[in-house]
């Protein structure tokens, strides 16, 4: 009897002490990590692969608009400005009115035009009468030529007048208007309303642009100058646009350097879609160019500075997550390059990888 109550109560103790560690054990594993649902929508996976290394040359620059698109437009008369139609930044169509002058140049010419074509006709009706008479063998045949000649002469006479006209654009009015020779956008402005004008004045009214394409000069200082060559793919970004990226390429090198600065200057030709590049914006242009060994290569955002170090995050699994700290070779804007930590095939969170960093190492 004894023996059945001591078997009995030992039997008790071990079911007890399994029930405990039972217990013991669930918040150990409640407390294993694993990526939910939604923070696996939210990171980004890549895989580690070889790649050619690349380097990076900066430069700064501006943008500029296309100088074989754009046109100054000089005033061709002298006169009082009546009315200016466009502001700074307009965008106009070719022969839109930009500006009228009230013209006493414009009067004279309309006097011009009117005193050529009454020459013309007077100079016509004496020479119908000038043949007549020498038919009839009442004038020489040098009267008549001569006739001929002042019908030629004041016929050449109106067409230079009418020659002016279609230069100047000149109507029936004494005013003079000045049109937009292209579409494009207003992209200088010197004259308002009220100002008086010379037909000599060596500043220009308007500067007229065409901005669909436009131009990124860059400086390059004369250490980089073996590295640029034409053809090169650009990156470049603004301040006014920081998460966009415009892709161009060398198109000129100008092979002079700045007296003042010493650098030599390059030109990126990039396509403005959507007007969104301004001409006089600042911009920081990106020239990548090979070398000639090959690295282990991941997305530049994948890579996690702590604690002196770099790390990545290695995806094993949702609930198998490494962090492994790496040996950075060369970071660029987009792409970092690793001697040592990764191997191809290896997968990495490259968007928000901090938050599940934070997650196991805080």
């Amino acid at each position: 009897m004894k023996k059945l109550i001591s078997v009995t109560l030992l039997t008790s103790i071990v079911i007890w002490n399994v029930a405990c560690s039972k217990k013991q054990e669930a918040p150990e594993e409640a407390k294993a990590f694993m990526l939910s649902d939604t923070m696996m929508s939210r990171i980004t996976l890549d895989t580690v692969k070889t790649e050619t290394v690349r380097n990076e040359l900066t430069l700064v620059g501006k943008v500029v608009p296309d100088e074989n698109k754009v046109i100054k437009i000089f005033p061709l008369v002298g006169g009082n400005v009546e009315d200016v139609s466009v502001e700074l930044g307009d965008n106009v169509v070719k022969g839109q009115k930009l500006a009228t002058i009230r013209s006493g140049e414009v009067a004279d010419f309309e006097r011009q035009m009117i005193q050529a074509q009454s020459d013309l006709l007077i100079a016509q009706k004496n020479l119908s009468s000038t043949e007549d008479l020498y038919e009839s063998k009442l004038v020489p045949e040098r009267d008549a030529i001569t006739a001929r000649q002042m019908v030629d002469k004041a016929q050449a006479e109106l067409n230079r007048v009418k020659e002016i006209f279609s230069i100047y654009g000149i109507g029936k009015s004494t005013n003079y208007t000045i049109k937009s020779p292209i579409s494009g956008f207003i992209i200088n402005k010197n004259v308002n309303r009220g100002m008086q004008l010379r037909s000599d004045n060596s500043e220009s009214l308007f500067t007229v642009g065409q901005i669909a394409d436009v131009w990124v000069l860059a400086n390059v200082n004369e250490s980089d100058i073996p590295r640029v060559q034409l053809g090169m793919a650009a990156d470049v970004k603004t301040i006014s646009f920081p998460d966009q990226i415009f892709k161009g390429k060398v198109d000129k090198i100008y092979n002079v350097l700045d007296p003042e600065t010493k650098t030599m200057k390059i030109r990126i030709q990039l396509q403005n879609v959507g007007f969104k590049l301004k001409p006089e914006m600042h911009a920081t242009v990106y020239l990548n160019f090979e070398e000639s060994n090959q690295m282990q290569a991941i997305p530049s955002q994948a890579v996690i500075f702590d604690r002196s170090k770099n790390w990545v995050m290695v995806f094993h699994g949702r609930s198998k997550i490494e962090t492994r700290a790496v040996e950075v070779y060369r970071s660029l804007a987009n792409r970092t390059y690793i001697s040592s930590g990764l191997k191809d095939g290896d997968v990495i969170i490259s968007k928000n990888q901090l938050l599940v960093y934070d997650a196991l190492n805080d």
